[in-house]
Parts: C-alpha cells; sequence; structure tokens
C-alpha cells in the first residue's frame, strides 16, 4: 500500500531514500526530505507492508508528466517485485501525466513499464 509522505515518517523516509546510489550523503538526504516537504508538485510515497515501510518513491508533477525522482526498496526485499509495483500503484495515482524517468531512475523504470525491453538491475 502506497501512503503519502508525512513529516513523523520523516526517520523512515530517509533511510530508505539512503539505499540509493546517491543517498550516503546525509546533507543530500535532508535536502532531499526538505524538498518534498515543501514543494506542493513533488510527491514522496512510502510502500506499507503489514506493519512494515519498505519502499518509497518520490516523484515531481509536471502538467503532463510525472518524473520519477526517487526508487527505493529496502535490500531484504528486493527481488519481489515491489519497485514494479509502486511504479504501477503512483501511475494510476497521477491521473492523465505520462510516467517519465531522470537519469538516476531511468534503467529500473523503462525496466518496469518495458519489461522485455529493460536493463538488469
Amino acid at each position: 500500500m502506497l501512503i503519502r509522505f508525512k513529516k513523523t515518517f520523516e526517520k523512515i523516509a530517509m533511510g530508505l531514500l539512503s539505499f540509493m546510489p546517491e543517498g550516503k550523503d546525509l546533507k543530500k538526504l535532508q535536502e532531499t526530505i526538505q524538498l518534498y516537504e515543501t514543494e506542493e508538485n513533488w510527491q514522496l510515497f512510502l510502500y506499507k507492508r503489514g506493519d512494515d515501510f519498505i519502499g518509497l518513491i518520490g516523484v515531481e508533477l509536471l502538467d503532463d508528466e510525472a518524473i520519477v525522482h526517487h526508487v527505493s526498496v529496502n535490500p531484504s526485499f528486493r527481488n519481489e517485485g515491489i519497485g514494479k509495483e509502486m511504479v504501477l500503484k503512483m501511475s494510476s495515482l497521477i491521473g492523465n501525466r505520462t510516467v517519465c524517468p531522470n537519469e538516476t531512475t531511468k534503467p529500473f523504470i523503462e525496466k518496469c513499464i518495458h519489461p522485455n525491453e529493460g536493463t538488469d538491475l
């Protein structure tokens, strides 16, 4: 289940973001969370299974596009299809916008949207 980010989830979100390649720098993590907290068109969703938050997806909503800036799954739950499930569920939440990756998320998003053409991650 995708749940919209709230301030009370900040530490959980930072932990999940830290699993991304660029997520090792604490200052960068804080700036990223600040962006999702203050910019209305930047939306962060956490994926909850049972009592645990195990993934997140962050998008920037433009008029016709939703740019996926962050996709992260706890390493203990990888290769279970959770990332793909988050992308598909998020797609249903963004209306008629086209899902577009940024450079960091491009290989993964292409794999989710075009599974037979994607790259291995």
